[in-house]
Order: structure tokens, then sequence, then C-alpha cells
């Protein structure tokens, strides 16, 4: 066991990310479909670019993602096109897809929750909000 603050939270993610995937993967979902359906749903003007550095990764592992998605009727498109505009929706089977994984993610929190204990939990909710960094945090790192 890492004794490194940093180590046990990277290795306390990975192990929280990996029952996330197998629980959204129970409802036909990954983490970054669910990633870009809540963007999506937030912001449908968005570009693929815009999408893809959301989320960390390339345009055209963006473009998969919602391909997929689109094949699953979750997510349609209006336009489409370099340096254009997404103008993705999300389908009703999409907000429906969006609100099961809300369900799904709460249902993790609480499990989480309970392994820990209220108090811990709450405590480790208020120290990770004041470390995890915020929009205007990334924004001023460029």
């Amino acid at each position: 066991m890492p004794s490194s603050t940093v180590m046990l939270m990277i290795a306390a993610g990975r192990q929280l990310q990996r029952e996330l995937e197998s629980d959204l993967s129970a409802i036909g979902l990954s983490l970054r479909q669910l990633g870009a359906l809540g963007h999506i749903a937030g912001n449908p003007e968005l570009s693929y670019s815009d999408l893809a550095r959301r989320a960390g990764i390339t345009t055209q592992s963006m473009r998969a993602t919602i391909l997929m998605l689109q094949e699953q009727g979750a997510v349609r498109s209006n336009l489409s096109g370099q340096g254009r505009r997404a103008n993705l929706e999300l389908t009703e089977a999409g907000e429906q897809l969006l609100n099961e994984a809300r369900r799904v993610i709460a249902l993790r929190d609480r499990a989480f929750a309970e392994r820990l204990g209220a108090k811990e939990e709450k405590v480790l909710s208020a120290v990770l909000r004041r470390a995890a960094p915020g929009p205007a945090d990334t924004a001023r790192r460029g």
C-alpha cells in the first residue's frame, strides 16, 4: 500500500473508476460516453474539438464516441463538417440514458459513503473539492 497521499488518491480513483465503468456497462454506457452525453446536454453548440478537449482525447476519438452514441439512438446531429459546430442534441433515449447514468452514479456514491461512513465521506468530499481544480484554475493554466 503506497504511503504517499497522491499515490493513495490515484489508486483509490482508479478503483472507483473501474467500479463505475462496470456499473455503467450494465446500462450500455462507458465513462467517456457519459461525459459526452453530459457535455452535449449542457451545451449542444460545442464542436467535436471542444468536446474532445473537455474529455482530454483526440477529436477523432470523440467523433467515434459520438458515432457510437448516435448508433445507440442517444444523440442526433443536425450539422457536420470541419471546424463547424457539431450541433448535437440528445434524443429522448439519450436523455433517459443520461438520467439512468445519474442514478447509477448516485448508487455508487451511496456505496462509497457506506464504505467510509457518513462523517468521513463528508470530510473527504470537502477536501477533494478544494484539491480538485475548477474551471477557473484550468483556464489560468492555459
